[in-house]
């Protein structure tokens, strides 16, 4: 069969079982499969596929079709253009999560300094940052242990020598330690949220996605322990959810930061509030 033919009836498939982005999902399964990119199946789509790699391709598509991530099935994820490795162990990195990296880079005014990424998962944020500011010192913790495995084996594999990965839970394995900037994509989700039975995040480990009260409890631990580690004119970003930007604010107001803000992300919505400690 030829490709451009194997290609639409698998974005035929996956848009009968609901995926958002079939045709995008088949061209990166495919891809996945052929260890092409996605300029070699446009221009080589008259080609005929052999018979183990569609078999295998097929498969994929219908794990697709069943709801699987495509990041879990490619094991890859691009974030800020870094090709990371991913698994089940950690949330996929999302472009919205990107806004947070913008953020931090702004406020990153100084040649050198420290950043410290909590929840650091795959290690995206993390590398994303190191890969703007090689001269910081940049810190990435994870209560779980693979995560951290998977995140130091990224920055291997992207050659970052500016990384460091370990495990803590939160700032638990961090006494005494301060920070330029610390940033964090913390569990966010209300418990009851029916967006957790929909899509992607029905595969995607529950404890790094809801949080008690309403989504807010880790939110509010990391407002509240985040000054001691800290140096002072520091500055604490976090990504929250698109309804919790003015808790968030109030949180950080409360607990005296100052020049609370927060950042829309491309969709218009506040995904990102930061502020920064007295001096």
């Amino acid at each position: 069969m030829r490709i451009d033919v194997l290609l639409t009836r698998a974005a035929e498939r996956l848009e009968q079982m609901g995926s958002p982005s079939p045709r995008l999902d088949a061209e990166v399964l495919l891809c996945h499969v052929l260890k092409v990119d996605r300029t070699w199946l446009y221009t080589w789509g008259d080609r005929t596929i052999d018979i183990f790699p569609r078999a295998r391709f097929e498969a994929l598509v219908a794990a697709r079709a069943a709801g699987q991530p495509v990041a879990y099935l490619t094991g890859e994820r691009e974030f800020w253009g870094l090709p990371l490795a991913t698994s089940a162990d950690t949330l996929i990195p999302r472009p919205d999560t990107e806004t947070l990296v913008e953020v931090l880079l702004e406020l990153a005014e100084t040649e050198s300094g420290s950043l410290l990424d909590l929840g650091t998962g795959t290690g995206a944020i993390a590398l994303a940052f190191a890969s703007e500011r090689p001269a910081w010192e940049v810190h990435g913790v994870d209560c779980v242990e693979p995560a951290v495995a998977l995140a130091a084996d990224n920055a291997r594999r992207l050659g970052f020598g500016n990384v460091r990965f370990r495990c803590s839970d939160w700032f638990a394995s961090l006494a005494g330690e301060r920070f330029t900037l610390i940033a964090s994509n913390p569990p966010y989700i209300d418990a009851q949220d029916p967006h957790l039975v929909q899509g992607d995040v029905r595969f995607e480990p529950h404890s790094a996605l809801v949080a008690a009260d309403a989504g807010l409890a880790d939110l509010r631990h990391l407002v509240e322990q985040s000054a001691v580690h800290l140096e002072p004119g520091g500055w604490l970003a976090l990504e929250h959810g698109h309804t919790q930007g003015a808790a968030v604010r109030a949180l950080l107001i409360a607990k005296g930061y100052q020049a609370v803000t927060s950042r829309r992300d491309l969709g218009g919505n506040e995904r990102v509030t930061f502020g920064q400690l007295s001096r």
